[in-house]
């Protein structure tokens, strides 16, 4: 089983996007950190990268300051630089196409038409990397996506939102304890109920 060594949460830097569906990959990262912080946040290769200590293991919370289509560049640059290998990695990041609150963990596959992901996907040249995907909703207006995203969650969502990153947090604590077969069996499994 690989072990976990490196955490890339996805998001956009500056004050505007803080906020944002798009940011709750970094949203996650906050809670990690407030969960296992081991040490100082720190600038390194266009990202903030602080070190978490979950079950004794350090691993590297990862926020690229690339904006989220470049995500690739500052992924690839930190892993290079402290020895990272692809199945050590994890990926955090939103989901238009999961509802709000679900979370679901994969162990590889497409971008589905996230950019941060297919940039990360196209530095690495793999999509054989770990992921942990947050469901953010989409509006009854297809075209809207872009705005969507980039807009943030309502007073209602947020009770949903926020048990999502909890879990999430969980998750990666799973993932880092026990491996993402077992996180996949736990988190994965709440699906919506079928229609009577």
């Amino acid at each position: 089983m690989a072990s976990l060594r490196l955490v890339a949460a996805l998001g956009n830097p500056g004050r505007q996007y803080r906020d944002t569906r798009h940011n709750v990959g970094f949203m996650v990262a906050s809670e990690i950190l407030r969960r296992w912080r081991g040490g100082a946040e720190r600038t390194e290769d266009r990202a903030i990268v602080a070190s978490a200590r979950i079950g004794g293991e350090a691993v590297l919370v990862v926020q690229p300051q690339t904006f989220m289509n470049l995500s690739g560049d500052a992924v690839e640059a930190v892993a290079r630089r402290h020895g990272v290998e692809t199945q050590e990695m994890l990926l955090v990041y939103d989901d238009a196409d999961l509802p709000i609150g679900r979370i679901r963990i994969r162990t590889g596959g497409g971008a589905g038409g996230h950019r941060g992901v297919a940039s990360i996907i196209d530095r690495l040249g793999t999509d054989r990397i770990m992921r942990i995907r947050l469901g953010i909703g989409r509006s009854e207006d297809e075209d809207d996506l872009a705005d969507r995203v980039l807009s943030p969650f309502t007073r209602d969502e947020m009770p949903a939102v926020r048990t999502m990153i909890e879990e999430a947090a969980e998750a990666v604590g799973m993932i880092a304890h026990e491996g993402i077969a077992a996180a996949m069996n736990r988190f994965n499994r709440r699906e919506t109920a079928p229609e009577c």
